[in-house]
């Protein structure tokens, strides 16, 4: 097991290092900020849709190395989805976190190296805050449809 457990910190240090969809989006359909006051993390979300899919995202921000690797293995786990699928993925990390359920590589991809910091509850914040962040840019603009209708 301390093999796994060696791999999955290299794959979190390698996210942090080297972060996927770092960055802003020009003309985003979503633009979410979320903040960790217990630990100081910010996250800045941009989504681009088509229709109900997800077809790019991009982050920035600053904190910790398990924030920012959960933001980059958030996007990448995020993009090409529909919203609804977004939805279910994101409860299903954030079920995973809580240790209601164990991770699935499938759905997760590199995220499921997250799984260990269920361990840590101080650090469960730190790992969830992307994916939050996601979930109030995403509900927020169901409900802003819901009432443009």
């Amino acid at each position: 097991m301390a093999g796994l457990d060696d791999l999955y910190q290299e794959l979190i240090l390698d996210h942090y290092r080297r972060p996927r969809h770092r960055g802003t989006l020009a003309h985003p359909a979503i633009i979410v900020d979320q903040h960790n006051p217990l630990c100081g993390d910010e996250l800045h979300v941009t989504v681009c849709l088509d229709g109900d899919r997800i077809t790019e995202i991009a982050h920035t921000g600053e904190g910790c190395s398990i924030s920012q690797a959960s933001a980059s293995m958030m996007s990448d786990a995020i993009v090409g989805h529909t919203t609804g699928e977004a939805l279910e993925l994101i409860e299903h990390f954030r079920q995973v976190m809580h240790r209601e359920v164990q991770a699935d590589e499938d759905q997760l991809g590199d995220a499921v190296a997250l799984e260990g910091v269920n361990k840590y509850p101080v650090r469960i914040k730190c790992a969830l805050l992307s994916w939050m962040a996601l979930k109030d840019g995403l509900l927020t603009r169901m409900v802003d449809q819901q009432e443009s209708r």
